[in-house]
């Protein structure tokens, strides 16, 4: 019977258990340009025991920044800040893959160094709700739509950023295609009005996502690259009528590229259905991060044993037990996160967690 404890081969990187650190925004790019600091290091150090670190999601370009103080991947100091994060995870043992991130319309131009840039997205269509920024919240604001013309170049940046990735050092990438950023802007019937070859039908909304992974594929690897899908994800103002029709759409286009893995976020256990179908889809490495009626703990890892996941993804209780394997393994006792200081501060909450 196979184990969350056993390894796994994931397209060639050997991963020394199957429990993965989920990504998760912290908000802590204090360095000048938005770089990664020493506590960075220390943060994803800590975790290295991980079979799978993935990261934060990371900004590929200056307008793909979402929320305050989080990382990029589009300068030559952010590569190189990147570098020392993964050069100490490797010496402990750990694999990390980089998260690709693109805000798309959630965002705001406070954010960025010059104001009057706007986000972007498929439609010029406002997220209802707030972002917290330095300045207090603010209402989102209806973002600039892409022009046919411009949609190319974005899939650009998501491919110029993977390949920092890699000189950075990093083992892989993943491109977010979850929780209402542009991936999923392009996916979602209430994001995407258009009616040219990027919106409309099934085939099209998908099209963006298929073009995204394709292009990064070619350029890093398709054995180095995996995607992250959140069917049903109502976050960020997404309204999905039709996620029964779309992913599995999505990922029979994907299947032939050979992609290192497939990560599903399920928003409720009501979607196992859903999961398990693309679970029985996608013939490569699949990575689940659960909805269970409780805490996602120790009792999540029979999933693995029966066979709905090949690799289990852990969030907050990761970002609270740097040693979150050796704890799941004795079911336990695990530290209690710190709600308050999980975005922006300085290392309370970040890297002050005890191991056992």
């Amino acid at each position: 019977m196979t184990t969350a404890f056993d390894p796994i081969d994931l397209s060639g990187t050997r991963l020394g258990n199957r429990i993965a650190m989920a990504p998760m925004t912290r908000s802590r790019a204090h360095g000048e340009g938005l770089t990664v600091t020493d506590s960075t290091v220390e943060y994803y150090s800590q975790r290295a025991s991980a079979g799978l670190i993935i990261t934060e999601g990371i900004q590929p370009s200056v307008v793909g920044q979402g929320y305050p103080n989080t990382p990029g991947l589009h300068s030559a100091e952010q590569v190189a800040a990147w570098r020392k994060v993964t050069d100490a995870v490797h010496a402990e043992g750990g694999k990390i893959f980089a998260q690709i991130m693109h805000a798309g319309r959630i965002g705001h131009p406070v954010l960025w160094p010059e104001r009057e840039l706007v986000s972007v997205a498929p439609s010029a269509v406002a997220a209802e709700g707030q972002l917290y920024t330095h300045e207090g919240p603010k209402d989102f604001i209806a973002p600039r739509e892409l022009s046919g013309d411009e949609v190319r170049p974005i899939i650009g940046e998501f491919v110029e950023a993977s390949r920092n990735a890699i000189a950075a050092g990093f083992d892989g990438v993943e491109l977010h295609g979850a929780n209402g950023y542009l991936i999923h802007q392009f996916l979602a019937p209430n994001t995407n009005l258009r009616t040219d070859e990027w919106g409309g039908s099934v085939e099209n909304r998908i099209r963006f996502a298929v073009e995204v992974t394709k292009a990064v594929a070619e350029a890093i690897g398709a054995e180095r690259t995996g995607l992250r899908v959140s069917p049903g994800n109502v976050y960020n103002d997404i309204k999905e009528t039709d996620p029964e029709a779309v992913y599995p759409a999505l990922i029979n286009e994907l299947e032939p590229l050979g992609l290192g893995y497939l990560h599903v976020v399920e928003m409720m256990p009501g979607f196992r259905e859903i999961t398990l179908g693309l679970r029985k889809q996608f013939s490569g490495t699949f990575i689940l991060n659960p909805a269970t009626e409780g805490p996602t703990d120790h009792g999540a890892l029979g999933l693995i044993e029966e066979g709905s996941a090949d690799i289990l993804a852990f969030g907050a209780l990761f970002l609270a037990n740097p040693d979150l394997p050796v704890r799941l393994r004795t079911e336990g006792p695990y530290n209690t996160p710190d709600t308050a200081s999980y975005f922006g501060g300085d290392d309370k909450g970040y890297t002050d967690y005890p191991a056992l």
